[in-house]
């Protein structure tokens, strides 16, 4: 079988609660996802369209993820600040927004939008030298 790989980047605003370190501060990142596909190829030759990838996944994460906030559920105290600062861009995730969280969320997500199309893989970058893989 074989697969295929699309690179959506993304900048987004987060915090750890309960991290022992400075992560436990607002802080964000430039993130780069690569969303792995894998499917018999079809009549033109591919696994999917690389366009049909970012259409799709790359629209969602651009209104869900992109120049916003994404915070654990459970962490109302940062919840409330953003709220009180008036963001509106806020995503909230059932447990820390840690790089495997987000990946796994989007691994979930993926495999949604691209359905019948396999999602195998993602990996995502949290910074140029830290990535995570979620298959």
């Amino acid at each position: 079988m074989t697969t295929c790989t699309r690179k959506l980047e993304f900048d987004a605003g987060h915090r750890l609660l309960g991290h022992e370190s400075l992560c436990a501060h607002n802080h964000g990142h430039r993130y780069v996802a690569e969303v792995t596909c894998e499917a018999p190829l079809d009549s033109v030759g591919r696994v999917i369209d690389f366009s049909a990838i970012k259409a799709k996944a790359g629209d969602w994460i651009a209104e869900h993820w992109d120049h916003a906030t994404i915070a654990n559920a459970n962490d109302l105290v940062y919840l409330t600040a953003l709220e009180a600062m008036g963001e509106d861009r806020v995503y909230r995730l059932d447990g820390n927004p840690t790089a495997e969280n987000i990946a796994a969320e989007l691994l979930s997500v993926a495999r949604l939008l691209l359905a019948p199309i396999r999602v195998v893989k993602i990996r995502l970058w949290e910074t140029p030298n830290c990535w995570v893989d979620v298959e």
